[in-house]
């Protein structure tokens, strides 16, 4: 299966504090990858590398075989990367459409801005009937929906979900990762960060534990879910981070007709 994303022994880090030491990854076509780790461990610092937010130190990152180290947050969207981020970071004061056709602005999403916009209601229904809302008047889980339908405006090849679940009422959790393992079914590849494991090794392909910066185990879902590390450190009853475990992993798919990559 070919690479899509790859980072090779990153470090980075903010001003002198070192938060990623030689961090080493890979996304492939088609696949749903996790990471997780528990907080400052690292995971959305890795998110800003990857997406040209934060310039590394050393290291690469490449994507669909080519270095993109140089290359700027705004134009790695039009190679297809795109994120939603943790938080949300929906426009308040927009409109639930303003603010997925602002996630179209890119030249690859110019051309196709209706029909992504089709699809992104197809997806989320609770969006197309709340379309002229504006944003800041919706629940977390309405806006958690609107930052992934906005980044798939952008028609990506490889979507980067920042703790998508974060805060979320366990029945919006279902309906957020039931849409992630649709759009990974369009042929999509997603890496998404998580602090709930349960949910997040439900549906993943495989996954990364990221601890001080260093990845401290990896494998595939099946393998994390059985590794006395994950289960110690994020699996245990005493965790309240867990919630339900909502959908069960489709297989890796990397078609793209009709779909938002």
């Amino acid at each position: 299966m070919t690479e899509l994303l790859s980072l090779s022994n990153i470090r980075a880090g903010y001003g002198e504090s070192v938060v990623l030491q030689d961090l080493s990854l890979v996304v492939r076509e088609g696949e749903m990858v996790c990471l997780i780790g528990a907080n400052g461990s690292g995971k959305t610092t890795t998110t800003r590398v990857l997406t040209g937010l934060l310039k590394p130190w050393g290291g690469q990152v490449a994507f669909a075989g080519t270095p993109i180290d140089n290359i700027a947050a705004n134009h790695r969207v039009e190679l297809g990367v795109s994120l939603a981020p943790e938080g949300r970071q929906v426009f308040p004061n927009l409109t639930v459409n303003e603010n997925l056709l602002l996630g179209s602005y890119s030249r690859r999403a110019r051309p196709q801005r209706k029909r992504t916009l089709a699809e992104v209601y197809e997806l989320f229904p609770i969006l197309a009937s709340r379309r002229t809302q504006k944003a800041g008047l919706m629940s977390g889980g309405e806006q958690q929906m609107l930052a992934i339908g906005r980044a798939l405006m952008a028609r990506p090849k490889l979507l980067v979900l920042d703790e998508p679940s974060l805060g979320l009422a366990p029945k919006i959790v279902l309906d957020v990762y039931r849409a992630i393992v649709r759009t990974a079914e369009q042929g999509v590849s997603i890496l998404f960060v998580e602090q709930n494991v349960r949910a997040a090794l439900s549906i993943a392909h495989r996954g990364y534990v990221l601890a001080n910066g260093r990845i401290a185990f990896a494998g595939s879902a099946a393998e994390l879910r059985n590794s006395k590390l994950v289960q110690e450190a994020f699996l245990a009853p005493r965790r309240t981070n867990q919630g339900p475990a909502p959908v069960k992993v489709s297989p890796i798919s990397t078609q793209r007709e009709g779909g938002f990559g």
